[in-house]
């Protein structure tokens, strides 16, 4: 049920043959670039700081706001962005965010001051929020039905790559040459998925408006509450884990300094391969599916304590949780495009905005508990959001539309 009345549905594709869904491959191929380079943006900070701070003067600490800052942006953007453009054409309005990304990250590589330098990052910040709440759902309007989850599982590939490539070769970039360089190599690959957004998107005509009244009749929809739940109890409890799962992996797992940055890579290697595990799963089972992913997050993550503690247990259940994360994406976005098939976008900005709120809520709870706590506090928080986001999903298991 839904507190709202139906509503048109959202544009969809064309036509809905095979044929399309070939034809269409280079337009999600392109929309994927984008999301890589996006998450790429987002993170790339991360493995900058020390320089960044070095150079502008500033601690490294202070340094940190240009990972806090565009996260909590994107949150904001993602559901204000769709609500201020009105009808204008979704081809148009990504090609003008792409254009956005290429213009703050020139600025970035040329801030002569940290404060300056910050507020590049906020336009970062309005380019990711606005560019993932409409690439999200892209797919329904890319391909045919049969084919949106696999072309979902695709966009959010390049968040994966992002991870694994992307950061670490900005990352490596910044040390050879330097952090300018770095983010003016950004700029410029921005600017070339700006030229392949513009030459491979066919037109996406906007209908229907999103207006702030539709977006919070989106909450009526029990489906979509129940996907913006799980999403904010998973997406915190990982971050609130995951950004010290560096001093899990030695601390607790008793492996060397020098092998938690492969580890990492090979998490980030199997998060790419659950991504497409997790896109062929929700096709057939979309309830199940989400169930599954959060249930085995929740035992990896408690399991880490008890089985974790040598270095072979570590490495396999850090791979196992990669795994199983690198489906979170795929298949939380696919819930809130079945949970509102007449509102796609609308949902899509909600669930982004929610997203990214996460991540930085997550952070924060896991150097409160870390603080405040032995290590293991906060795989123990991150198991029991994951527990609660489990039931959650199993809550929703008679709506039909998800299963």
């Amino acid at each position: 049920m839904t507190a709202t009345p139906p509503m048109p549905a959202e544009p969809a594709a064309p036509t809905q043959t095979a044929g399309t869904a070939r034809s269409r491959r280079p337009a999600v191929s392109a929309v994927a670039f984008g999301t890589f380079l996006l998450v790429t943006a987002e993170q790339l900070p991360i493995g900058l700081l020390a320089p960044v701070g070095s150079a502008l003067s500033v601690s490294e600490g202070a340094a940190g706001l240009m990972v806090t800052v565009p996260s909590v942006v994107a949150a904001v953007a993602a559901p204000v962005v769709p609500v201020l453009v009105g009808r204008l054409d979704r081809r148009i309005l990504l090609v003008a965010l792409m254009g956005l990304m290429t213009l703050a990250n020139a600025a970035s590589a040329l801030a002569p001051d940290y404060p300056l330098l910050v507020a590049a990052r906020v336009l970062v910040g309005v380019a990711i929020g606005g560019f993932w709440a409409v690439a999200g759902g892209l797919a329904v309007r890319l391909v045919p039905a049969a084919h949106v989850p696999r072309a979902t599982a695709i966009i959010f590939g390049g968040v994966g790559a992002a991870n694994v490539f992307g950061v670490p070769i900005g990352t490596m970039i910044g040390g050879l040459a330097s952090w300018r360089i770095a983010f003016g190599a950004l700029g410029a690959l921005a600017l070339v998925v700006l030229f392949a957004l513009l030459a491979l998107l066919p037109p996406l005509a906007a209908d229907r408006p999103v207006s702030l009244r539709r977006l919070a009749g989106r909450l009526g929809d029990r489906g979509v509450r129940v996907g913006i739940v799980a999403t904010f109890l998973i997406v915190t409890g990982h971050f609130s884990a995951y950004t010290f799962v560096g001093p899990v992996l030695r601390d607790l797992s008793g492996i060397d300094e020098q092998f938690v940055g492969p580890l990492l890579f090979g998490f980030g290697v199997a998060g790419i391969a659950g991504n497409f595990v997790a896109g062929a799963a929700v096709a057939r089972r979309l309830h199940r599916t989400v169930l599954a992913i959060t249930v085995a997050l929740a035992v990896t993550v408690l399991l880490y304590p008890v089985a974790g503690v040598t270095g072979v247990g570590g490495v396999a259940l850090l791979v196992v949780w990669g795994l199983v994360y690198g489906g979170v994406s795929t298949s939380l976005q696919t819930w809130m495009i079945k949970a509102a098939p007449q509102a796609v976008e609308e949902a899509s900005a909600l669930w982004v905005a929610v997203f990214n709120l996460s991540i930085g809520l997550g952070a924060l709870a896991g150097g409160t508990i870390v603080d405040a706590l032995p290590l293991r506090g906060i795989l123990w928080l991150a198991g029991a959001l994951f527990l609660l986001a489990g039931l959650a999903v199993w809550s929703a298991r008679r709506n039909e539309s998800l299963r």
